[in-house]
């Protein structure tokens, strides 16, 4: 796992559910918009306001994007966080 520093945070993106349009068309995951909402799994030292389990919407274009073990995660500041889904 990584360890972000001061006020990152490493973010999961949320899992889309909806495999088809409603003309029931598959779109293919390399075609699908990434969703802007994801969880928590790390936080830096310097972060005040979010936890490990939050779940959190961001910008569409902000942080950097990694990928691990054929997942994505997003590195990101928590001054970049939109807000917390309560």
């Amino acid at each position: 796992m990584i360890k972000p520093l001061k006020e990152r945070v490493v973010v999961k993106y949320s899992s889309e559910e909806l495999e088809k349009t409603a003309g029931g068309i598959y779109v293919p995951d390399v075609a699908k918009e990434k969703p802007q909402k994801g969880t928590v799994l790390a936080v830096g030292s310097e972060v005040k306001e979010l936890k490990v389990g939050d779940t959190v919407l961001f910008d569409k274009y902000s942080g950097t994007k990694i990928k691990l073990d054929d997942v994505e995660y997003l590195i990101i500041k928590e001054e970049d966080i939109l807000g917390i889904i309560q």
